[in-house]
């Protein structure tokens, strides 16, 4: 069986591209699916947008874990990109604290990571590398879109956004599903109103 590649791009930040990494995790137990890492920037893809004045104010502080993600991924690879993610949001999303810097190290500290790394925080040398893979991934499904975004086989998806992340088989099956729709090369959009509440569980 041959294994598939898939990308995903995500912020921190965001808590839907959280719930659906949960999931792909997941998924990576029970299919031969690989998955590569790839990071975004809501704050670049919102920085010339109409955008509420509340959510302009959050994404002020966002530059700051993407930059730290961005020198984890240069200095440490892979593997430590994947668990620093892990590291940040279940600080933001399960524990619901903000990216301060005495979050980021401890994050940084619980997965082996030189607290140093965020000096990252306030340095905009990291910003065109982190361009240059938003672009990676937003230039494959457009700028109305954003995290997650899913890349595999040859096209790129906006999505799924999901409430709770599957366990197990479950997980599985919605890959498969994801799979087959996404393999369609006319499909644009599969959408409708939230009904449930996020679940970080």
């Amino acid at each position: 069986m041959t294994t598939t590649e898939a990308e995903f791009w995500f912020d921190p930040l965001c808590p839907f591209a959280w719930i659906t990494s949960r999931w792909i995790l997941e998924v990576e137990k029970v299919r031969d699916v690989k998955v590569t890492w790839r990071i975004m920037s809501l704050a670049y893809l919102n920085q010339d947008k109409d955008i509420p004045d509340d959510y302009r104010e959050m994404l002020k502080t966002a530059w700051g874990p993407v930059r730290v993600a961005m020198a984890v991924n240069e200095q440490f690879g892979q593997e430590k990109l994947a668990e620093i993610y892990t590291a940040l949001g279940t600080r933001r999303h399960v524990e619901k604290k903000d990216f301060t810097r005495e979050v980021i190290e401890d994050a940084l500290a619980s997965v082996g990571l030189p607290v140093e790394l965020a000096d990252a925080m306030d340095d905009s040398s990291y910003d065109e590398a982190i361009k240059a893979s938003h672009h990676l991934g937003m230039d494959q499904v457009g700028n109305e879109v954003g995290t997650p975004t899913i890349a595999m086989n040859g096209s790129a998806f906006f999505g799924p956004v999901i409430a709770k992340a599957p366990k197990g088989e479950e997980a599985g099956k919605l890959w498969d599903g994801f799979q087959l729709v996404t393999a369609y090369p006319y499909v644009y959009e599969l959408k409708r109103a939230r009904t449930h509440e996020l679940d970080f569980s």
